[in-house]
C-alpha cells in the first residue's frame, strides 16, 4: 500500500487556482465553505492530486483516467489525504494511449485534459467543458460512487432513450421572458427528450409559442394551509416520472418542490434545493443578472452556451392599420404597486410627438388593464398615438414587439418582451430596482437611469432614442441574429 504523505503531499487544487468571477472559481469556493460536497469536486480534486503526484513520470494522465474509467487507484479518502492502491496503481501504468479506446476511457479523458486546460484560464468554455465531461462520464460511470471514501467505479442506473425533462418558471413576466434563453439552451441540449415546463396559468401560453415544451403543466401555487392543492401538485410532480427538473425559479417555493418527490426516487435537480444533485454552486449568486445567473447554472448541469432571449412571434396578423405602418411601442406602464418605475405619461406624449415629427414611425401605446388613464394622457399630448392598452395578450404583444422598429417603456414585464423581439429598446429606471440586475438584454439596449423618473427630461430620452434608430439604420439585416450568446 502506498501512502501519500502529509509533507509529500502536492498542493490541492483550490478556488485560486481558477480566475476569480469565473465558473469554477465559484464552483471550489462553494464547495470550500460546505461540510456536504459535490461529488465532481472531490473527483476533480482526486484527479488533480494525483497527476502533480505522478506527472514527472509522465503517467499522471494514464494513472487520472484509471482512476475513474477503469478501477479507482485511490483506496481510501480522508479530507486531503489519500491512500493508493498498488495494485490498481500498477494496473494504470500500463495502459497504453491506444490501449483503451472505448468511449469510458475517452470520456474520462476528456475530463481529465478539459480540467487540466480550466486551470488558470478566464474563458467560459474552458470551464463548460469540464462541466461538460462530468456529464458525458456520468453517463458510463456512477459519479456519487467515485466520490465515496472508498471510491468504487460502478455504472450508473440504466437511463431511458427517451428522457422526461421538467423546467420550472413561475413568474414573473419579466423573469419569464429572460428564462427563454435559458428554455432555448435545454431544448437543444435535449433535443431527443420530453420536456414540461410548469408554470402559471397567466404564462402557459407564453409557454407554448415558444415552441421549446413539448407539454405545459400548470401550477396553482396553493397556499400553506391548501392541503389538497399540494397533494394535486404532489401527484403530478411525482406522475411526471422524471429524470431531470431543470429549477429556473430558483425560490424557496420551487425548490420545496424538490421534497415533493419523496418518499421515493428523486430526480436529478439544477437548482438551489438542498441536496441537490446539479447545484447552482456560486456563494455570489443573488447579486449576479438574473441571464448570468441561469446561464452559469445550466453550464454547471453541462449545458453551453445559453442564447439571450428570444420570443416566437407567431403568423396572425397584427391589429388593423400596423400591417402596412413602421411603428414604434410605448410602454409606459409598470406594477402598480411600483408606482416609482413609471415615467411621466406626459413626457410619453411629448416624446411620441417629438418621434412622429423625426422618424415618421407612428406610436403604438401598450400595456396592462388598470393603465388605461396613462394611454389617454399620452394621447391627449399625441392624438396620433394608437391605444392597445388591455386589448393585447402577452403572444399578441410579442407579434408586436417583432414588427416593432423599436420601443421605449419603463421596468417592467412587456419590456422584457420588446427586448427578446431583436429590435431596439430604450428602457428607463429608477432607484427603485438595479439595471445590473435586471434590465433587459438584447441586440441593442440603452439603459437610462435616473434616481427619479419624474426628473429625466425628454430631451435626453430623445437623443437615446435617436442614437439607436441611427444604429438600427446602420447595421445589416438580421445582424441581430448574429450576437445573442452567453459568454
Amino acid at each position: 500500500m502506498t501512502v501519500i504523505a502529509p509533507t509529500a503531499r502536492p498542493a490541492p487544487l483550490r478556488a485560486h487556482d481558477f480566475p476569480a468571477g469565473t465558473p469554477l472559481n465559484a464552483f471550489f469556493a462553494w464547495n470550500e465553505a460546505r461540510w456536504r460536497r459535490d461529488r465532481r469536486y472531490t473527483i476533480a480534486c482526486d484527479l488533480f492530486q494525483l497527476y502533480q503526484r505522478f506527472w514527472g513520470d509522465e503517467e499522471g494522465i494514464p494513472i487520472c483516467v484509471s482512476q475513474i474509467a477503469i478501477r479507482p487507484v485511490v483506496r481510501w479518502r480522508f479530507r486531503s489525504h489519500i491512500i493508493l492502491s498498488p495494485t490498481a496503481l500498477a494496473a494504470a501504468r500500463e495502459i497504453s494511449p491506444g490501449g483503451h479506446d472505448g468511449p469510458v476511457v475517452a470520456a474520462a479523458h476528456r475530463l481529465v485534459t478539459s480540467l487540466l486546460a480550466s486551470i488558470g484560464s478566464a474563458k467560459p468554455d474552458t470551464h463548460a467543458a469540464v462541466f461538460g465531461a462530468f456529464e458525458e462520464l456520468s453517463r458510463f460511470v456512477d459519479l456519487a460512487a467515485l466520490a465515496r471514501l472508498r471510491p468504487r467505479s460502478t455504472k450508473p442506473l440504466p437511463s431511458p432513450e427517451r428522457r422526461k425533462i421538467l423546467v420550472i418558471k413561475l413568474s414573473a413576466l419579466g423573469d419569464f421572458v429572460q428564462a427563454l434563453g435559458p428554455a432555448a439552451a435545454i431544448r437543444r441540449h435535449h433535443a431527443a427528450d420530453e420536456i414540461t415546463l410548469l408554470t402559471t396559468p397567466a404564462f402557459a401560453a407564453l409557454g407554448q409559442q415558444s415552441g421549446f415544451f413539448d407539454n405545459i403543466a400548470i401550477d396553482r401555487r396553493p397556499g400553506p394551509l391548501d392541503i389538497s392543492g399540494w397533494l394535486a401538485l404532489r401527484r403530478a410532480l411525482r406522475n411526471g416520472a422524471f429524470n431531470r427538473v431543470y429549477d429556473l425559479q430558483t425560490s424557496d417555493r420551487s425548490s420545496l418542490y424538490a421534497w415533493l418527490f419523496l418518499p421515493g426516487h428523486r430526480p436529478e435537480w439544477s437548482g438551489v434545493a438542498r441536496h441537490c444533485s446539479h447545484p447552482h454552486a456560486n456563494l455570489g449568486r443573488h447579486p449576479q443578472h438574473t441571464i448570468d445567473k441561469q446561464a452559469e447554472q445550466l453550464l454547471m448541469a453541462g449545458i453551453y452556451p445559453t442564447p439571450l432571449p428570444a420570443c416566437q412571434a407567431s403568423s396572425r396578423p397584427l391589429p388593423a392599420g400596423l400591417d402596412q405602418r413602421a411603428f414604434f411601442l410605448l410602454i409606459p406602464g409598470s406594477s402598480s404597486r411600483h408606482s416609482e418605475k413609471r415615467w411621466p405619461a406626459k413626457h410619453y406624449g411629448v416624446l411620441a410627438q417629438r418621434l412622429i415629427a423625426a422618424t415618421g414611425t407612428l406610436p403604438v401605446i401598450v400595456g396592462a388593464r388598470g393603465e388605461e388613464p396613462l394611454a389617454a394622457e399620452i394621447r391627449a399630448r399625441c392624438p396620433d398615438a394608437i391605444d392597445l392598452v388591455g386589448r393585447t395578450e402577452l403572444t399578441g404583444l410579442i407579434d408586436l414587439a417583432d414588427a416593432a422598429v423599436f420601443t421605449v417603456g419603463n421596468d417592467t414585464g412587456a419590456t422584457h418582451i420588446a427586448a427578446a423581439g431583436g429590435h431596439p429598446v430604450v428602457v428607463l429606471f429608477s432607484d427603485a430596482s438595479d439595471p445590473r440586475r435586471c434590465a433587459p438584454r438584447g441586440h441593442e439596449i440603452r439603459v437610462l437611469t435616473s434616481p427619479r423618473l419624474d426628473r429625466l427630461p425628454v430631451s435626453q430620452v430623445f437623443s437615446e432614442v435617436m442614437q439607436a434608430a441611427r444604429s438600427l439604420m446602420r447595421s445589416p439585416a438580421g445582424a441581430h441574429t448574429d450576437s445573442n450568446m452567453w459568454v
